[in-house]
């Protein structure tokens, strides 16, 4: 097992990202009372898998404490098959993150500080509060909380196309089936998780049960994707943002709605205005005192979120948290 440290510029919590996780349909997490995050996915070098456990120390003061992750990575693929036969973490060959470029500790400390958004630097957030009552509004209701991201492009394009057109419950519970059945199972901080399939494993999947035969497929082209590299997150991150929107609009499956879903929520980009959301703009449109009409009128919104540079993912993260926290408590 590998340990590393995070250290967070800027505001950031531990415990509200694992608080926003328990309510976070396709994430299926289930915290404990430690504190501690577990994490298992497949690593961005698209064969191997990690199991994580993350903590945060605490302070004395109003500083962020650092992030402690203490990790395993896992190479190859599950010991088992496509019948489902689960994958025996006692005999899958486990071993810390290695000196190979793709696998190194390096490169995990990098994809968990992405799934947390500690890859950039919050230190100038706060500072949106002073220009703008509604962003200050938001910073004082969910102190320390920054997007928390799919595990990776990856994870997020799969989830866009299994939830298309179905409930969100329903896709949360076929993504949990894929991950039990075809995914790494693994022992982390004292609990069981099962990792996410990776693309090579993905792809060999022929049939899954609440999927159309025309989801499957576009399943394997995302697998094949991810294996090209189309889905890597710093290339992402790196295209400017119409860019990177348009490149991964030509995957199968993916329009615009999905595709800012992987490159704000998968790939972590810290600053793109989601343009087709329109819950989102519905929540912007109530926060700023609109009318009905305005939530439709994205030059309007768009003028607004351009107040939150460079951290308009970030403002719409927490715009998003709020209208669903508003819209548990109503129903």
């Amino acid at each position: 097992m590998t340990a590393v440290s995070l250290t967070p510029a800027g505001p950031f919590s531990l415990a509200a990202s694992v608080h926003f996780l328990e309510g976070f349909t396709p994430a299926s997490y289930s915290g404990t009372a430690d504190e501690v995050l577990r994490l298992a996915f497949p690593a961005d070098d698209g064969h191997s898998t990690v199991a994580a456990a993350v903590r945060q120390e605490e302070t004395a003061d109003d500083e962020a404490g650092t992030i402690r992750a203490e990790f395993t990575v896992y190479p190859g693929e599950p010991n088992g098959d496509l019948d489902g036969t689960p994958a025996d973490p006692a005999s899958a060959g486990a071993v810390s993150a290695g000196p190979g470029p793709l696998c190194a500790d390096e490169a995990v400390r990098a994809q968990l500080a992405r799934i947390l958004s500690l890859d950039v630097d919050g230190s100038g957030f706060p500072e949106l509060a002073a220009a703008d009552p509604v962003v200050a509004g938001l910073m004082a209701e969910f102190p320390g909380l920054r997007p928390v991201c799919f595990h990776s492009p990856y994870e997020a394009a799969v989830w866009a196309v299994i939830g298309h057109r179905i409930r969100m419950p329903q896709a949360a519970a076929i993504k949990a089936r894929l991950a039990e059945r075809y995914g790494r199972r693994v022992q982390i901080a004292g609990r069981t998780l099962h990792a996410f399939p990776t693309p090579p494993v993905l792809r060999a999947i022929t049939r899954v049960p609440g999927l159309t035969e025309v989801k499957i497929e576009r399943l394997h082209a995302l697998a094949e994707a991810a294996d090209a590299g189309a889905l890597d997150a710093a290339r992402l991150r790196a295209m400017p943002g119409d860019d990177a929107l348009a490149a991964l609009r030509t995957l199968p499956g993916i329009g615009p709605f999905s595709a800012e879903l992987i490159l704000i929520r998968g790939a972590g980009h810290p600053d793109v205005f989601p343009r087709h959301e329109r819950r989102l703009h519905a929540a912007i449109a109530a926060a700023y005192g609109l009318d009905e009409t305005a939530s439709g009128d994205i030059g309007r919104l768009t003028g607004i979120a351009d107040g939150w540079r460079p951290y308009r993912s970030w403002i719409a993260f927490l715009l998003r948290v709020r209208a669903e926290h508003i819209g548990r408590h109503v129903s």
